[in-house]
């Protein structure tokens, strides 16, 4: 407990400064855009580790090429501003892989298909479904201080949610939740983290975000926080799948990055969308 605490301390601030800095000093926004590329890219690596343990057979160098095409595009915004290029790039992508891998394989196909599966999902699963933080954070400056509000939202009620779930669960947790996939989860900790979010919510529009009304910032922040247990059960069901506990340990108390991207990576599509309809 006392190492999670301190990696967050240490961690937190620097999250929080690459968010709000731009607001104050524009040239600063690449800061969280190379945060998230290097966790992305570290989160990519310890996917493909977890692959690595049950022989897969994944080509990792080749979804690294992949992955960067795609953080290519999301930095130029392309889900708004070019959602072709972004379909284009894509499927460039899946068809590379397959032409590649036919020529790989020759020696023995019987591994082919799941070679190629995990080489293009790990990409659609942590480049593309994490770019869309990237664009978040680049794809709405025309709107005053608009990235660093849904930023600084979105990590308040993910973040807020996690605690309130821990916290819940710790103290009131008796009916397990999906046991066979995490043991830990309650159901009493969902509902604590489901009313945190709904708080942290509350908290935000009324403290730095009044452009999104409380009938819109708390029920999107407790969808937030119920998609965030389903990316954290996806993420668990891996692991469990390549008999790992933690995905790694580059975070003290923590695990891996993948295990703190897990409930960012299926949420950060699910607020660049909602901006983009409703503002």
């Amino acid at each position: 407990m006392k190492t999670r605490i301190l990696t967050a301390v240490i961690a937190l601030p620097i999250l929080i400064a690459s968010i709000i800095l731009p607001s104050y000093f524009p040239e600063t926004v690449w800061i969280f855009v190379v945060i998230a590329v290097l966790a992305l890219a570290a989160g990519l690596f310890e996917f493909y580790s977890l692959t690595k343990k049950l022989e897969l057979k994944a080509d990792a160098g080749f979804a690294y090429l992949g992955a960067a095409a795609l953080t290519v595009a999301f930095v130029f915004d392309a889900p708004a501003k070019s959602p072709d290029l972004l379909i284009a790039t894509i499927a460039a992508f899946v068809i590379a892989v397959l032409v590649s891998q036919t020529f790989r394989f020759q020696a023995d196909f019987s591994k082919m298909l799941t070679g190629v599966g995990v080489t293009i999902v790990g990409v659609l699963y942590v480049a593309f479904l994490g770019g869309f933080l990237i664009s978040t954070r680049l794809g709405f400056e025309i709107h005053p201080y608009l990235s660093t509000h849904l930023l600084g939202y979105f990590f308040l009620v993910i973040m807020g949610a996690d605690t309130g779930a821990y916290f819940a669960g710790k103290a009131l947790g008796k009916h397990k939740l999906v046991p066979k996939i995490s043991p830990g989860k309650t159901v009493e900790g969902l509902i604590g983290g489901l009313v945190a979010a709904g708080g942290f919510a509350a908290l935000a529009t009324f403290w730095f975000f009044p452009e999104l009304p409380y009938k819109w910032s708390v029920p999107l922040a407790m969808i937030m926080a119920a998609v965030s247990v389903l990316g954290d059960l996806a993420e668990s069901a891996m692991k469990r799948g390549s008999g790992a506990k933690d995905a790694a340990n580059i975070l003290p108390g923590h695990g891996g990055l993948l295990d703190r991207l897990d409930s960012l990576l299926f949420n950060a599509p699910i607020l660049y969308y909602f901006a983009r309809f409703y503002f």
